[in-house]
């Protein structure tokens, strides 16, 4: 008898011991492709410029513009306005030594920013020390706010050189009256704001901190300080930009050494220059300070403050 087997077209076309080695063309081959592509250039990947376009070109447009308005001011001036060439010049010689000192009212520029500093410090130390502990007690007693809103509403809106006549009168003295109206301009941004962020703090909070029978001082450690930091840092940066806003026109009334004084000298000289690059170092510690308390918030604030 004669037996058939029969294989289907696939077990023909596959064998039954498949060779375990790579046949050489294809090895060839592959060895070709790899060579090819380790030849072949890398692609770099393009350069994005939208960061020059969106934050450094607005800027250096807008101070061009500023000089070119500031140059125009000059060349139609019939009263020697110095032109910002001049001005960067004088500006070489005046920080070319900026901690000389020649006497009580001849000292340089850096004596002069370092004693404004030095009042705006004092002042808002003493308005910190005061203004953030009355924020929190108003803030968190219905009876205080009820008590103190009046007078802060009626107070708020004077203006700081109005209380400068008063510390002339208490203190005796043109520094410690600097010093005073820095505290008063200073002492309104924190109690507001550090009271209302205690005023807007979830009733949820305090009704855990009832549950759980939570001291006044726990309350105000552990619930109270954490919510209410982002508005404190708030109030703090706005009473510093107030300060340093302040102190340039007390020290203007009051006299001695400060950058204010040193502005109003030299009106008395009729030195325009000095009085321009005064206004530009004002301008530049004055955004030292604010950048640098932002960064201090920020790094302390939730994501929806830091915007």
């Amino acid at each position: 008898m004669v037996s058939a087997v029969f294989h289907t077209p696939l077990d023909a076309a596959v064998p039954a011991n498949p060779p375990t080695h790579t046949p050489r063309h294809v090895a060839v081959r592959a060895q070709a492709e790899a060579a090819a592509a380790a030849a072949a250039p890398v692609a770099r990947p393009s350069r994005d410029f939208s960061f020059v376009w969106r934050r450094i070109l607005p800027p250096v447009l807008g101070f061009a513009v500023l000089v070119l308005i500031w140059e125009l001011v000059a060349l139609r001036s019939t009263n020697n306005f110095p032109s910002p060439l001049e001005t960067w010049k004088q500006a070489l010689d005046v920080f070319a030594d900026p901690f000389y000192s020649k006497g009580p009212n001849d000292q340089g520029v850096g004596w002069n920013v370092l004693s404004s500093l030095q009042r705006v410090a004092f002042g808002f130390g003493l308005a910190a020390a005061v203004g953030i502990p009355a924020g929190f007690a108003i803030g968190r007693f219905e009876f205080l706010s009820r008590m103190f809103n009046p007078l802060i509403s009626l107070l708020r809106p004077v203006s700081p050189l109005a209380w400068l006549p008063i510390g002339l009168l208490v203190f005796k003295g043109a520094n410690p009256a600097a010093i005073w109206t820095i505290f008063i301009c200073s002492i309104w941004p924190m109690i507001i704001n550090t009271a209302v962020g205690v005023q807007r703090v979830p009733s949820d909070y305090m009704n855990v901190a009832k549950v759980l029978d939570l001291s006044e001082w726990k309350i105000l450690t552990k619930i109270l300080f954490p919510a209410v930091l982002p508005y404190m840092l708030t109030g703090v940066r706005l009473a510093v930009g107030t300060a340093w806003l302040v102190i340039v026109a007390a020290e203007m009334l009051t006299g001695g050494v400060g950058i204010g004084f040193w502005v109003w000298d030299e009106w008395n000289n009729l030195n325009v220059k000095n009085i321009i690059i005064a206004i530009f170092v004002i301008g530049i510690v004055g955004l030292i300070l604010e950048f640098a308390l932002i960064k201090i918030a920020t790094a302390f604030t939730f994501e929806e403050v830091k915007s």
